[in-house]
């Protein structure tokens, strides 16, 4: 056998291989791959460990490359081209592999996505950055594209190169400060990160700001996904558009999905929560924080992977099972997301490329004081980028209905949380975070523009003008409105709890905490929300915070949801709230089920309070007086708004076409009989539809069972009035009959 004669090197030049021996090359396909050079084609491999390193050709030739040292391989071949489809075959040892060269490919990301990238404009960026399985030049591979505009160099490392990112080092793409590489012959599931060289040389491990799966953690690599979830909420998707939100009956109940009934997975969550919530007739579900943390003690409001649901309940087309199966049960799902802050895990997004990137460069600006996390910079473009495209990721991949955006009031003021000395004005002299504001109008148009039928909502806690004003009406600051569709009504919250909380006999010197909100609620578009937040931390769970024996907690609990779902705006309840847990909420162990099971002795109160807000929320979307205007000051009036010795409050809700609901509530612990109160005088009789006090809910069964007359006795301000029988701390509802 006639010996094969030895390659001609053509080694990589002696600046180029230091650079690329530390991590330090812009352009590795500039100098690996294959190449014009005099006398034919140079091809240069870069492959730490490998014994041999050989160049296949289509048409079968061989040619071995020289060993440089340090890893490089290559040969001078006698042609003028480099061999089309050439592959690798790599002898590790026993092993051999065969690969198509990476560096002999073009970039793998389009001109028009790096242009909309520049312009921060990229309304799909998920679809440009971070790994995307794909066939690239008529290679089937992965391309993985990070941005990292201060890195001296980048490279991939996962499982298929042993974390060992030498022979897998990235391209720079131009100013863009985006890194770019084709990696053949790897698909999904594989793990992987990115090994950046900072400004100062030394190297950090980073997870993809863009990945759309993750390990589960604490374990923190990304992991290469592609979706094949066939979606069967087409029906829902076309219909949820055709009525606007705050002219619809909206009814949330708030759910940590870890903890609801611990264990389960996404896929089995489809089939017990739907059918939970469809029995208790709620017509959304709003999800705590989704999207990948570490942390799980911060329920998800601390994240890391932006564009990947957590891996601890399955991957991300479990959940969008989930979704599917909620949207087919008819409920529509909202999702906790969270601008606001994230935190400063050294292999997650802080100093993501040795400098501040995605946090504010200004130190003042970039420390959260509260939270010990990093706020975002709104005002650079790429960041900006990064989160509105985060919100149509979730709207559009996984079919969201509604975000409900986390703590905008600390993004709205540059002194939020801060002292005097520890922020800076901005540019008018003002306290208002303009880049904030910018990124807020943003966003919410975007979302709108592109999203048919979804909702944001705003956890927005001052009085800020204009939360969900449209982006393009100026109010009196001189800022345009935020452009949400709904906001919590913290006001109401906190003034209602303060007044439940009371004993009865003190409630008369807090009555106005009970109507003040009517003062304002008509200046946004407002939910009601007794949230996660109202039942943790010292805080006591809703029942708990009534005062009285077992019998009037219960009561005055029944009571205070039915004066809520009557109050104008949207409702929102958290978990365990819906059956009168006593305990706090805790992460670690959900609700309390087993206060409904039939062998524990007072199931049957819990089961009862539950009960009732079975029918509340069916008596509720029935009556389109209790939704149709929730915005509109024509759809409440006052009955009695100052009965305050009495503990009672009355008001009538309107329909769009005029029909009436009222609704009267009794903060006392006796029953009132006979009493008068105003209402119109061309109802002939009032039917009562709902009473917390019914003997199944739990109460004494003081109810009205036939229609109730007027009298043609003025009172209140009105030409006829009717006498009621007032429970005890309770809430009653009245119609027409």
């Amino acid at each position: 056998m006639t010996p094969r004669p030895d390659p001609t090197p053509a080694p990589v030049p002696g600046e180029d291989r230091s650079r690329l021996l530390s991590a330090t090359h812009h352009d590795p396909h500039g100098v690996l791959g294959a190449h014009p050079a005099p006398g034919g084609t140079a091809i240069r491999a870069w492959r730490p460990y490998a014994q041999k390193v050989t160049v296949t050709t289509p048409a079968g030739a061989r040619h071995d490359l020289h060993d440089d040292g340090d890893g490089f391989f290559s040969a001078l071949l006698p042609s003028e081209q480099a061999p089309s489809g050439y592959r690798l075959e790599i002898t590790y040892g026993d092993t051999i592999q065969s690969v198509p060269d990476a560096y002999s490919l073009l970039p793998a990301l389009g001109e028009l996505d790096m242009h909309l990238i520049g312009e921060g404009r990229h309304e799909q960026l998920w679809t440009a950055l971070g790994a995307r399985p794909m066939e690239h030049q008529g290679i089937q591979g992965t391309r993985f594209t990070v941005w990292a505009p201060n890195a001296r160099g980048v490279r991939v490392i996962g499982g298929f190169n042993y974390w060992d990112g030498a022979a897998h080092s990235m391209r720079s793409l131009g100013s863009s400060g985006i890194w770019e590489l084709f990696v053949p012959d790897i698909g999904e599931g594989e793990l992987y990160k990115y090994e950046i060289t900072r400004p100062d040389g030394s190297t950090t491990r980073r997870a993809d700001p863009l990945a759309t799966r993750t390990e589960t953690p604490p374990a923190n690599s990304s992991v290469v996904h592609a979706s094949h979830h066939t979606w069967h909420d087409a029906d829902w998707l076309t219909a949820r558009g055709a009525r606007a939100v705050h002219e619809s009956p909206f009814s949330v109940y708030e759910i940590h999905l870890p903890s609801w009934r611990p264990g389960l997975t996404y896929r089995q969550l489809a089939e017990q929560l739907p059918a939970y919530l469809d029995d208790l007739g709620f017509t959304h579900v709003e999800l705590m924080p989704v999207a990948e943390h570490p942390f799980g003690g911060s329920w998800g409001y601390q994240v890391t992977g932006f564009y990947a649901p957590t891996a601890r309940l399955g991957t991300p087309d479990d959940f969008k099972y989930l979704v599917d199966a909620l949207h087919q049960a008819g409920i529509g799902v909202l999702m906790d997301w969270v601008p606001a802050h994230f935190p400063r895990d050294d292999w997650a997004l802080a100093e993501f490329d040795g400098k501040n990137l995605y946090e504010h460069e200004d130190p003042l600006r970039s420390a959260h004081p509260d939270w010990g996390t990093l706020e975002f910079d709104y005002g650079r473009k790429e960041v900006r980028n990064f989160l509105v495209a985060n919100a149509l990721y979730w709207c559009e991949e996984f079919h969201i209905d509604g975000l409900r955006v986390d703590a905008v009031a600390s993004m709205l003021y540059l002194d939020y949380s801060r002292e005097q000395g520890q922020w800076t004005p901005n540019q008018y002299g003002g306290r208002e975070n303009l880049d904030a504001v910018e990124f807020l109008q943003e966003m919410n148009a975007t979302l709108y523009r592109r999203v048919p039928g979804v909702v944001t909502i705003a956890e927005e806690s001052t009085a800020w003008d204009g939360v969900t004003r449209a982006t393009h009406h100026v109010g009196p600051g001189g800022f345009g409105g935020l452009g949400f569709g709904l906001k919590w009504n913290m006001g109401w919250m906190h003034d209602s709890l303060d007044y439940v909380g009371h004993e009865p006999v003190h409630r008369k010197y807090h009555h106005h905490e009970m109507t003040f909100s009517m003062v304002y609620a008509y200046s946004e578009n407002y939910v009601l929300p007794i949230s996660h937040d109202e039942v943790v931390h010292g805080k006591r769970s809703l029942v708990s915070k009534m005062p009285g024996d077992w019998w009037q907690q219960r009561a005055t609990h029944r009571a205070y949801l039915g004066f809520m779902w009557a109050h104008p705006g949207k409702q929102l309840l958290f978990m365990g709230q819906e059956f009168a847990q006593g305990a706090e909420w805790s992460e670690a162990h959900g609700p309390d089920w087993w206060l409904l099971d039939p062998a524990y002795g007072a199931a049957a109160d819990h089961r009862g309070v539950r009960d009732l807000v079975r029918d509340l929320n069916v008596v509720y979307r029935d009556e389109p007086a209790l939704w149709e205007r929730d915005t509109d000051p024509a759809g409440f009036s006052w009955v009695a708004g100052d009965a305050v010795e009495d503990n009672v409050f009355a008001f009538l809700r309107h329909a769009a076409d005029g029909t009436p609901l009222l609704s009267v509530s009794n903060f006392s612990p006796v029953v009132r009989h006979e009493y008068r109160l105003g209402v119109p005088d061309d109802v002939p009789a009032w039917h009562e539809v709902l009473n917390t006090d019914t003997g199944r809910y739990g109460g004494g069964d003081v109810t009205t069972a036939e229609p109730v007359k007027p009298d043609a006795v003025g009172s209140h301000g009105r030409p006829a009035s009717v006498r009621l029988t007032l429970p005890p701390l309770a809430t009653v509802w009245l119609r027409p009959a």
